[in-house]
């Protein structure tokens, strides 16, 4: 199953806040708030089952052989 997100921009949420969270509830649809056309917050419907948000998370975090090792500058996604 396949979730359509809808995306608002900053001000168009502001400004309409409780009809898109009454919206999101209604739905059960995440919505995400843009600045400058670019995401930058995702608003989602609240989970009960913790299952389901663990499953939301699989596959986010990095996984590091050594963490305490130093971060060279070739390392960081940003300079790239």
């Amino acid at each position: 199953m396949t979730i359509v997100m809808q995306t608002v921009s900053k001000s168009q949420f502001k400004s309409q806040l409780l009809g898109f969270l009454r919206k999101v509830e209604k739905e059960k649809k995440p919505l995400i708030i843009s600045h400058g056309g670019k995401p930058v917050i995702k608003v989602s419907p609240y989970q009960e089952d913790p299952k389901l948000v663990l499953k939301s998370l699989r596959g986010l975090v990095t996984h590091y052989e050594n963490p305490t090792e130093p971060v060279g500058e070739k390392d960081w996604e940003a300079l790239k």
